[in-house]
């Protein structure tokens, strides 16, 4: 992160300014040419922008801009922020609205697609424009917050529809609005019964964190339950600033959740990833989704495959607590809404046993609670239980010879430095004679 003051562009910015949310949403890098005073861009690079400019406007705070390596054409917010010749090529299945949020829309700016819950777009106005914005047809097209008549009908739909008892605020980012804007919106829908929870999903903790005052958490308190989701994509966005920033929200009992967009050649590493999820569990953010990146246009230079996103998920298990990794999630094209996907852990099952394996590749046999008739073992009918007999691999596992099999090279048996296959082999032999090789008791 660079000193805001080494930046010709800010030389004479005093520190009261730099940090005012208000003078940092006002001075948004907006042009190419305020972007160069604060990154080197080569002639083509210039171009580029310009043109996908077309598509989706630019717009950086100041805050943000310290965060972008000036040198390099690869930094994680670089590529996050300033626009790239590479959106304007649509690869196949991209659309200006892939989720259907437009026609899951019962009135302008609400989108009704779980039973339970809505999406309520407040503004097209964020702090930043991220490359990635799935709303590219929506965001930043007048830059300001939803008309007051629009707000309303909408609230006048959530009032109408019982059902209703989760609203997720959204835009845009509702942050950009003034306190008091905000407030009221948070009343409205506090005075509807059937509200139970709110919730507030804004990237204002990552791109401008001094927007968190404690003026706006006090604000925000007055209405719990009350959520709020956030949006960090890469462990250097978690500055100082930042990390304070969610952990004033925190102190003022405002749960705060992530959710990571899996982006090519910025997030897509187990390493990076899992060192993401631990920064941000040590600001006490909790880790809620990882996205597929969605089929959006202009955004295919920014997608893995599934494939990718599956292969970081397996690496994150058991290198993290459970807590700390989040839901692997693809918005389904259409409006089929969110589908969690994760690596294979169940590997087969009989009536009575389930084979499964862990991040280790250790696998093992968990015996159901109430054996059913004709399942595996002497009860078979078919061969008079000569089944129970067979003994190479999983067969080892389901009928009782064996509790686990391991990889040769287990890191956790070198570590205890014991021959784990005698360790059991003994439990398998104790289990037979029908005793507990454990003793009695329990801890």
């Amino acid at each position: 992160m660079r000193d805001y003051r080494e930046i010709p562009l800010y030389r004479d910015v005093t520190p009261e300014q730099w940090n005012d949310w208000r003078w940092q949403l006002a001075h948004r890098i907006t042009s190419v040419d305020q972007l160069k005073q604060v990154i080197d861009l080569v002639p083509e690079e210039e171009e580029g922008i310009r043109a996908s400019l077309l598509t989706l406007r630019m717009a950086i705070t100041p805050y943000y801009a310290t965060l972008i390596d000036p040198h390099d054409p690869a930094c994680p917010v670089r590529r996050q922020a300033v626009p790239s010749v590479l959106e304007l090529e649509r690869s196949p299945g991209e659309t200006t609205d892939p989720l259907h949020e437009d026609l899951d829309s019962p009135v302008p700016g609400l989108t009704h697609r779980y039973p339970d819950r809505v999406l309520f777009l407040l503004t097209d106005q964020c702090f930043n424009y991220c490359r990635h914005c799935t709303r590219k047809r929506l965001v930043g097209v007048r830059d300001q917050p939803a008309p007051r008549e629009r707000v309303e009908r909408a609230l006048d739909y959530i009032r109408a529809t019982p059902e209703i008892r989760d609203v997720l605020v959204s835009g845009g980012d509702p942050l950009t609005m003034a306190d008091a804007r905000l407030e009221w919106l948070l009343g409205e829908l506090r005075r509807i019964p059937h509200v139970e929870v709110i919730r507030i999903g804004t990237r204002a903790p990552v791109v401008v964190p001094m927007r968190i005052t404690p003026h706006l958490c006090r604000t925000l308190a007055r209405y719990h339950p009350l959520w709020v989701n956030t949006h960090f994509n890469h462990p250097v966005e978690l500055t100082p600033a930042a990390r304070a920033a969610v952990g004033m929200l925190v102190d003022h009992g405002i749960p705060v959740g992530n959710q990571t967009v899996l982006l090519r050649g910025i997030n897509d590493c187990p390493v990076v990833m899992r060192d993401l999820m631990r920064a941000l569990v040590r600001a006490r953010v909790r880790p809620y989704y990882i996205y597929q990146c969605d089929l959006t246009w202009g955004l295919g230079h920014f997608r893995t495959s599934v494939r990718k996103g599956l292969e970081i998920m397996e690496m994150l298990r058991g290198h993290l607590s459970g807590f700390a990794v989040p839901t692997y999630v693809v918005d389904a094209p259409g409006g089929g809404g969110k589908i969690p996907l994760s690596p294979q852990y169940l590997l087969a099952m009989s009536d009575d046993t389930v084979i499964l394996r862990n991040f280790e590749g250790v696998i093992c046999a968990y015996r159901e609670p109430s054996p059913a008739a004709g399942g595996a073992g002497s009860s078979c009918p078919l061969c008079g239980g000569r089944c129970g007999q067979l003994r190479e691999g999983l067969a080892r596992l389901m009928y009782g010879a064996q509790v686990t099999l391991e990889p040769a090279q287990l890191e956790r048996a070198r570590r205890r430095g014991v021959d784990r296959g005698e360790v059991f082999a003994k439990i398998a032999e104790d289990e037979r004679k029908g005793r507990d090789s454990y003793g009695d008791g329990c801890w």
